[in-house]
């Protein structure tokens, strides 16, 4: 909903009638904002009573502006920036004065994508040197706008935001911001000293399909049906028995679910030949790789003599993606969410004695899944508020592999419906001036069809420039980090696939990419160096846009050639020289033959010439580099940044 701003018109001190004017501004605008520097920027708003006339006033040049309020009781009007300065005022007159203040002239940048972007400083982020970072965030013209998640089934012209508006960068403000964004932000003012406005508008969890409007999807057909049942009146109904028919086929296949005894989350149960495994950590790095379905922990944990009878707290932490948590056979808490911290009451009627058996069911959708907090969150607190840690070795057990289930009927009220957070966080600022985009996502269309994504990225970027009115809008974004467990021999890789197609993107012109497989975590999907990031992105926005001389991204392969066993490739290091700088036990490239069969290569470095060989394949005839979950990276330039993982072929059943 929009922002109103009320003002009461005397029409006249003798007259008993009292007349109202109404300015009402969208969330966008408002005191602390940014507007971007050198151009025609659009101000828009509604005024009661058709035919009058909003007068606005810059005060940059004390210029004065007349829109008329049509009958519908909006008014819109471009008004001319200078270069970047400020603070100024910016006065609306519709028979009162509405004044906005500490307003900057500068760069803004819409900043979107899924939770890697939304993660913040603090809170569930807890980034690299967190608390120092936040300690050091003074930069009053670095400013921000937070979006409220919202989705809607068709484009919104409005959009509601947090926080009161806008807000300047400080130690109080910044803690539950986005990181990449800010960091960001930060590189370009240290380095251009322009002020920077940054609206921030992602999501966690989502596909590139609900970022994306119904015009970009109109040629793939997998998403008609997703937009048609979004115009449909009995979709909720529709929805309903699906998911019901599927929740149904999910119990019936899930091995420790018994209504009747309470299967493996009941008071006594044998677990004797279950899995350990030492928590927190996901599962799915420790024993299951690649597993998403119901996965089933437990542990006896032995209490203090003066604690049986009494109320205790259980924390778990956060837990991917959802939990329902048994105590001595009986529920004590549910929680959907992966960001949300687990504090269940431990009722005194359950506390019998010192043995108290807890067992954790445990829903992965997608990614990582299980207990991932931090040692100190994973506790029981007595009465006395003395902790009991139960970090450590658990029991766990599968339940279900999803993989043996058919997909789950898409939801009529989530975030990753097809257009609807294209319609609800970004069309509504479509008539905003910006500078360009940066852009954080891929993870969650990594468990899709990877193969679309090719397709689906750039058909984003391509209609986001139209909705802007701006075909060249810089749009600049995040190869996915290296993630998961590293594996000596080549394997399928669905994040290697996103990394591909996120770099075939850059034919684009106007784009820019931050690679960052060298900076990511293998047991975390939300790699902490959140500086780096944004330092990378900001380094190419430098570059492109604003003059600045310097190295911006990783050597770029420039040509390659196959001579007898092996394969000669030379690199451009877009820097002062190229590098070979091992990060782990292979070189990072593979090669195959015929056969499509890759093996790891070995590697000679002359200059920015590359050699590879490889004992298995006598006649290769593709090349890959940085093809996997967690590659190991080599190729860099002295200026420390990576080459970007690639592929010579197009071999898609690898």
């Amino acid at each position: 909903m929009p922002i109103k701003k009320n003002i009461l018109l005397l029409l006249g001190l003798l007259s008993s009638a009292v007349g109202y004017a109404e300015v009402t501004l969208p969330d966008v605008f408002g005191d602390n904002m940014v507007l971007q520097q050198k151009q025609k920027v659009k101000l828009w708003g509604t005024s009661n009573g058709g035919g009058k006339k909003v007068k606005i006033t810059t005060g940059w040049d004390n210029k004065a502006y007349e829109a008329i309020v049509a009958d519908d009781q909006t008014w819109s009007i471009a008004v001319k920036t200078p270069a970047y300065g400020g603070p100024y005022t910016l006065k609306f007159d519709d028979g009162d004065v509405l004044q906005l203040n500490n307003v900057l002239i500068g760069e803004v940048w819409f900043c979107s994508g899924q939770s890697n972007m939304e993660m913040p400083l603090a809170g569930w982020g807890n980034i690299q040197n967190f608390k120092r970072e936040i300690a050091l965030a003074n930069y009053p013209n670095i400013r921000f706008l937070q979006v409220k998640q919202a989705t809607a089934e068709v484009p919104q012209q409005h959009a509601a935001v947090l926080w009161d508006g806008w807000n300047a960068v400080s130690p109080n403000t910044i803690p539950d911001f986005s990181a990449t964004a800010y960091f960001f932000a930060r590189e370009l003012y240290e380095k251009t000293g322009i002020p920077i406005g940054l609206i921030h508008s992602s999501w966690g969890g989502t596909f590139i399909e609900a970022w994306s409007s119904s015009q970009a999807l109109a040629k793939f057909d997998a998403y008609a049906s997703g937009i048609k049942r979004l115009e449909s009146k009995t979709a909720e109904a529709d929805y309903k028995q699906e998911l019901g028919l599927w929740n149904q086929l999910l119990a019936e296949n899930d091995l420790g679910f018994n209504r009747s005894t309470g299967g493996w989350t009941a008071k006594d149960v044998d677990d004797a030949d279950w899995n350990t495994i030492l928590l927190p950590q996901p599962f799915d790095k420790a024993l299951y790789p690649g597993l998403d379905g119901i996965v089933y922990f437990r542990k006896t944990v032995n209490i203090p003599d003066n604690w049986v009878g009494k109320e205790l707290q259980l924390s778990l932490g956060p837990i991917d993606d959802n939990d329902f948590t048994f105590v001595n056979g009986t529920r004590v808490g549910a929680t959907e969410g992966f960001t949300q911290n687990r504090n269940y009451v431990i009722p005194a009627a359950l506390v019998t004695s010192t043995e108290v058996k807890i067992a954790i069911k445990v829903f992965d959708g997608a990614g990582d899944g299980g207990l991932y907090g931090s040692l100190d969150q994973l506790k029981i607190t007595g009465p006395d508020l003395q902790e009991l840690s139960i970090a450590g070795p658990w029991k766990l057990n599968v339940g279900l592999d999803l993989k043996k289930m058919p997909a789950m009927p898409s939801a009529i009220d989530g975030p990753n419906r097809p257009t609807v957070l294209f319609n609800a966080m970004v069309n509504p600022f479509k008539d905003v001036a910006i500078r360009g985009v940066i852009w954080y996502q891929g993870e969650s269309n990594a468990e899709r069809d990877v193969q679309r994504y090719r397709q689906l990225f750039p058909a984003m970027i391509q209609d986001w420039r139209s909705k802007w009115q701006n075909n060249s809008l810089p749009f600049y974004f995040v190869q996915l980090a290296n993630y998961r467990e590293k594996t000596e021999q080549p394997k399928p890789s669905a994040f290697a696939e996103i990394r591909d197609a996120q770099a075939n993107t850059l034919k684009l012109n106007h784009t820019g990419m931050a690679v960052i497989a060298d900076v990511g975590d293998a047991y975390d999907i939300h790699p902490k160096n959140k500086q780096e990031v944004g330092r990378r992105l900001g380094l190419i926005a430098l570059r492109n846009l604003y003059g600045k001389h310097i190295t911006a991204q990783g050597p770029q392969l420039k040509r390659y050639q196959i001579k007898g066993d092996q394969a000669v490739l030379t690199f451009d290091p877009l820097g002062s020289l190229l590098v070979h700088q091992p990060t782990g036990v292979t070189s990072g490239f593979t090669l195959a033959g015929k056969d499509r069969v890759f093996y790891p290569a070995a590697i000679k470095v002359i200059g920015n010439t590359v050699f590879l060989t490889a004992k298995e394949v006598p006649h290769p005839v593709a090349i890959r580099y940085g093809f996997a979950d967690n590659p190991d990276l080599s190729i860099f330039n002295k200026e420390a940044l990576p080459a970007s993982p690639f592929r010579t072929d197009d071999w898609w059943d690898q």
